[in-house]
């Protein structure tokens, strides 16, 4: 067998011998012994170090260890890759002094669940906005007789409630709608509502008086709207009635402006295909719906937390509610289906 040294890469180039035997590549520098298999497993050792070194010294530890031995560490830090900061806002002012409660009326959603707390928690925690994440799990939907019709309304009445005395505002946020343009104001709504997903905004409602989807207003305000009527059973109409409330408390409602990304503002994960609405409308509750409640609310809102879990989703942070809310037949004939 002939060998010729390739001096540009520092290999021994070997051609077939007589006997047939295939050419090969060695390093010159590693014994005639070495196997292929070795190579591949000091490459996939290499590799391991370096991540971990890579990690180490991104995270920090090495330079703590170091300093921890009295030795300076030279250069710069390395930055790691963005992680949601846990809830030790005290410690940072930078955070301002408002905190606001992300109250998630759910029932049985949990794959938009799965979406939302991740993304919402790392967006809020971005624009450095104190918050914690409440889903309001309605759970008394089986009796022996009935179905119990979903409550938005009712969900959030009770966990503005159950929300952290810490906290002095709150977001009404449907739990399929996430914001995707940084721009979104987020902060303490001191003047009065702010209507994030606005109809200019929404990707799907455009009119006027439409303060759904997500909605921030300071506790003393939603308490001077005496919060939302608890009247609605299954899907829609709180919103408007809620428009109502905010005008006749004499308070202005507020919208973002220079957000140019329109409809693309928001991604909505909702699949009517898939998940049908309760649009039903039974008995007096096709009247019902476009009536002012002006004696229930907030100050009314009957239920029972039946628990209270505190969850981590993909490393962000949580309460759920498991939430029953008393369905007054009288009052409300069409708050369950027989």
């Amino acid at each position: 067998m002939t060998c010729a040294r390739a001096t540009a890469v520092n290999l021994i180039t070997c051609e077939d011998d007589k006997h047939g035997h295939r050419s090969r590549l060695i390093p010159s520098g590693l014994p005639r012994k070495c196997s292929v298999f070795h190579l591949f497993v000091a490459c996939l050792l290499l590799g391991f170090l370096s991540l971990l070194w890579l990690q180490l010294s991104c995270s920090g530890d090495v330079a703590r260890a170091a300093r921890g031995q009295g030795q300076e560490t030279p250069g710069p830090s390395r930055a790691c890759p963005p992680e949601p900061p846990p809830e030790h806002w005290e410690e940072d002012e930078s955070w301002g002094p408002h905190r606001l409660a992300v109250l998630v009326p759910f029932r049985e959603r949990f794959e938009e669940l799965l979406v939302f707390v991740p993304h919402m928690h790392r967006f809020l925690s971005r624009k450095k906005i104190q918050h914690h994440i409440y889903v309001l799990n309605q759970v008394d939907h089986f009796s022996l007789s009935a179905l119990h019709r979903f409550n938005r309304a009712a969900l959030i009445n009770a966990g503005f409630l159950e929300s952290s005395n810490s906290t002095d505002y709150i977001a009404m946020h449907d739990v399929d709608l996430l914001p995707l343009n940084e721009e979104l104001d987020y902060g303490f709504p001191e003047t009065g509502p702010f209507h994030v997903a606005s109809p200019e905004l929404h990707p799907l409602y455009h009119y006027k008086t439409y303060v759904g989807g997500i909605l921030l207003l300071s506790k003393q305000h939603y308490q001077l709207c005496n919060g939302m009527s608890n009247r609605f059973w299954g899907w829609g109409r709180e919103d408007d009635e809620f428009y109502r409330r905010i005008k006749g408390a004499g308070l202005q409602l507020f919208r973002p402006s220079g957000i140019t990304t329109g409809y693309k503002t928001f991604r909505h994960l909702h699949d009517p295909a898939w998940r049908k609405r309760d649009q039903k409308r039974i008995a007096a509750q096709k009247q019902e719906q476009f009536r002012v409640d002006r004696e229930g609310g907030l100050s009314t809102v009957k239920y029972r937390v039946d628990s209270r879990t505190a969850l981590s989703v993909g490393g962000a942070p949580c309460t759920v509610l498991n939430i029953m809310l008393d369905c007054d037949k009288a009052a409300t004939p069409w708050c369950t289906f027989s």
